[in-house]
């Protein structure tokens, strides 16, 4: 599994807003080879979810969603 690295501030939808001390990495997968749905709320990278474009995904509890809102896809 690769990761993939960013740097900045940390804003989150209940207000709070920090810096990230260090590196971030958020997991990095295919379509084919992302893991099972977490628990909502968790983040990872696809290298081909937005019909083959990469994106970040964010679990919902049933599906790893895309930012244009719906499940990730390769095609």
């Amino acid at each position: 599994m690769a990761q993939t690295s960013f740097t900045g501030p940390v804003v989150s939808t209940n207000g709070f807003v920090g810096a990230i001390t260090g590196t971030a990495t958020v997991p990095t997968y295919t379509v084919a080879g992302a893991p099972a749905v977490g628990a909502a709320g968790t983040i990872i990278y696809v290298s081909d979810g937005l019909a083959g474009a990469p994106c970040l995904a964010v679990s919902d509890g049933t599906d790893w969603i895309s930012p244009a809102g719906t499940a990730i896809a390769d095609s």
